[in-house]
C-alpha cells in the first residue's frame, strides 16, 4: 500500500505561496502527495481566518487556522509566523518550509522530503497517542 499525506498550501494565488503569514493566507491549497511521487488536488479551501483581528502572534488565529485544517498532515509554507512553535509544539501537524512560493516547485520539495515528513507525522501521532493513554 503506497503512503500517502495531506498537505495543505498557504496560498495567495492560483500558482503561489503566500510570502506573509501562512494565517493570512488567501485559502488553502489541500493535496495528497503519495512516496510514489502521485500528487492530487483535493480541494481550495478557504482561509476563514484571513481576517481575523490579532495581535502579531495571536493564539486565538493560531486555533483559527488549525481548526480549519484538522484532517491535514502537514502544513506547507514559504514562511510562517511566532504561530510556528505552536503548531510545531502543541498539534499533530508538520510544518515544512517550502523555501519557495511557486507551487510546482513546492509540491516537488514534498515529493523530495516525503520519508522525513512521513517520519515526523508517524512521531507526532505515536506521541499523541502516548499522551492521550497517559492523561
Amino acid at each position: 500500500m503506497t503512503r500517502c499525506l495531506r498537505v495543505a498550501f498557504g496560498m495567495e494565488d492560483e500558482g503561489h505561496l503566500i510570502d506573509a503569514h501562512y494565517g493570512d493566507s488567501e485559502f488553502f491549497a489541500v493535496y495528497e502527495v503519495c512516496e510514489d511521487g502521485r500528487i492530487k488536488l483535493l480541494e481550495k479551501r478557504p482561509n476563514k481566518a484571513k481576517d481575523f483581528e490579532e495581535e502579531h502572534g495571536d493564539p486565538r488565529k493560531f486555533k483559527a487556522v488549525v481548526s480549519q485544517l484538522l484532517d491535514v498532515d502537514v502544513l506547507a509554507a514559504f514562511r510562517m509566523g511566532p504561530n510556528f512553535l505552536r503548531i510545531r509544539d502543541r498539534t499533530n501537524k508538520v510544518a515544512f518550509f517550502t523555501r519557495t512560493r511557486d507551487l510546482k516547485l513546492a509540491l516537488q520539495r514534498v515529493v523530495e522530503n516525503f520519508s522525513s515528513l512521513w517520519e515526523q507525522v508517524r512521531d507526532k501521532r505515536e506521541r499523541i497517542g502516548e499522551a492521550m493513554l497517559e492523561g
